[in-house]
C-alpha cells in the first residue's frame, strides 16, 4: 500500500520500529509517538492507523504508561497545523484493555481525548464485518470489537 500512496504524495512514515524500505517519496523514520520529531503546528494531514490502542502498553519495547493514549493523543494534536487533519483508526466496542495487546476504546470517548479537534466524520467496521459510512460515534457503544475511523480536525491551538 505505501508504493501506491508514495506514488502520488511524498510520506514521512514514523514508527517505533522504523521501516527498512526504499520508495520514492517516503521516508521512514525512527520516533516515539509520544515525541514526535516534527515542529509544533507543522503537519496539515496525519494519519494513526491501528497504533494509539498498542501506546504505553510495553508491547513493541515502549515504556508501560497507563497513560500512553492520552499522552500520545496530546502529541498528535500538537504537531497538526489548524486546519489540518488527522485520519485516526483504533478498535472500538467495550472500553478496556487486552492483556498487554492493545486497548479498546468506547467510541463516544475517543474525540473527547483530542480536546482541540473536532469530530469531522466517523466510519464503523461492526462485529459482524459490516462498513457504515458517516454515522455517529454512539453507534457503536453496543459492540464488543470493532473497528472505528475517525477524522478530526483542528479547530485551534
Amino acid at each position: 500500500m505505501l508504493n501506491v500512496l508514495s506514488a502520488g504524495t511524498r510520506i514521512v512514515f514514523v514508527d517505533y520500529r522504523p521501516l527498512k524500505v526504499q520508495l520514492s517519496n517516503f521516508s521512514p523514520l525512527g520516533g516515539d509517538i509520544v515525541r514526535l520529531p516534527f515542529h509544533t503546528g507543522s503537519i496539515t494531514s496525519l494519519s494513526c492507523l491501528h497504533v494509539l490502542e498498542h501506546v504505553g502498553l510495553g508491547r513493541y519495547g515502549d515504556p508501560i504508561d497507563p497513560l500512553g493514549s492520552q499522552l500520545a493523543a496530546a502529541e498528535l494534536q500538537r504537531v497538526l497545523a489548524t486546519g489540518g487533519r488527522l485520519f485516526l483508526s483504533v478498535p472500538v466496542g467495550r472500553e478496556r484493555v487486552c492483556f498487554n495487546a492493545h486497548r479498546v476504546f468506547d467510541p463516544s470517548r475517543v474525540p473527547k481525548i483530542f480536546q482541540g479537534l473536532e469530530l469531522e466524520s466517523f466510519s464503523l467496521v461492526d462485529d459482524a464485518g459490516r462498513f457504515h459510512e458517516e454515522i455517529s460515534p454512539e453507534a457503536g457503544d453496543h459492540l464488543d470489537y470493532g473497528c472505528g475511523c475517525f477524522e478530526l480536525v483542528k479547530v485551534r491551538e
